[in-house]
């Protein structure tokens, strides 16, 4: 009888111990990608095209007042 209670206690733990890890999901962190903002290439031709149209304005308003002053 002492053997019989032994040996269920042997194959009860060995089958817990078996089975204990098949239950549960592996934990598995996330990998984290860390990207570098990139500005858009609108950015740079935004600020050489105004500088351009500014001085267009600046050139084809500007002409009169020398003329008008004189008199």
């Amino acid at each position: 009888m002492k053997k019989l209670v032994i040996a269920a206690t042997a194959a009860s733990a060995i089958a817990s111990a078996a089975q204990a890890g098949a239950l549960v999901d592996p934990i598995v962190e996330p990998v984290v990608i860390v990207e570098e903002a990139t500005t858009s290439s609108s950015a740079g031709i935004l600020i050489p095209i105004l500088l351009i149209l500014l001085l267009g304005v600046a050139l084809a308003g500007g002409g009169e007042s020398s003329s008008s002053s004189a008199g």
